[in-house]
């Protein structure tokens, strides 16, 4: 499985690249703090994959990094998706790492 470092999706992001940002967490988790991915939750994602594209690379976001890798697995294995990429540490990795000011616990 591919991973990326929060490091390098802010990178992406301020170059401009083209990339879709999923996040598989609940409503509830994504209240309390987000970095603008589409909120597609892991128990729904099977219904709505016509919204996961195929285009361009897609990086998938939980909390921890757990809940994506096991989207990911589930879409590759089963739907043959080959553009999937997990943030590695999930929406903790990434306060940790390149936005302090995000506050998720």
């Amino acid at each position: 499985m591919q991973e990326i470092t929060p490091q390098e999706l802010k990178r992406m992001r301020d170059a401009g690249e083209a990339f879709q940002l999923i996040d598989v967490r609940e409503p509830y988790e994504a209240e309390r703090c987000d970095i603008g991915g589409e909120l597609i939750p892991m128990g729904e994602i099977v219904d709505r994959i016509a919204e996961v594209r195929k285009d361009v690379p897609v990086v998938v976001h939980c909390r921890s990094g757990a809940r994506s890798s096991a989207v990911i697995n589930a879409l590759s294995e089963r739907y043959g998706f080959t553009n999937l990429i997990n943030l590695k540490g999930g929406i903790l990795g990434y306060g940790r790492e390149v936005d302090a000011t995000l506050k998720c616990d």
